[in-house]
């Protein structure tokens, strides 16, 4: 795959995440998806991404820096939310917060097979201390 074609995809992923397109997320990740060296499968990986959502009502995937060398994207994500309860072990209780996620996705076959994700707790600190 090309550069562009990754970007077009991973926009089209990123809105699909947007809309709470759970159905349509097949499209963009592959059956045997890992996070963070774990395996998750689809099935996982949407799991994992509900849940955020149910911590995170408003919770919007917005690009900040996006390098792309196929079959690698890299994204540096930033948010601007405010999580219902706990987040990361947090007590947040609805307290906008914003932060930035570090994200690498490798790609095969057209839909992303790895994740791996380091989001900035320590931001989230600073704010709420």
């Amino acid at each position: 795959m090309t550069g562009p074609d990754l970007r077009t995809i991973y926009r089209h992923y990123l809105d699909c995440l947007n809309r709470r397109d759970w159905a349509s997320l097949g499209q963009f990740v592959d059956d045997d998806v890992s996070h963070n060296g774990r395996p998750l499968g689809l099935s996982g990986y949407r799991d994992m991404l509900e849940r955020d959502v149910r911590a995170i009502p408003d919770l919007r995937f917005d690009i900040e820096l996006l390098v792309i060398e196929p079959p690698v994207v890299a994204s540096r994500l930033r948010f601007d939310c405010a999580p219902s309860h706990t987040f990361l072990g947090l007590h947040i209780d609805g307290k906008r917060i914003a932060f930035t996620e570090n994200v690498f996705y490798t790609f095969r076959g057209g839909k992303i097979a790895q994740v791996w994700s380091v989001i900035d707790k320590t931001a989230i600190e600073a704010q709420l201390s």
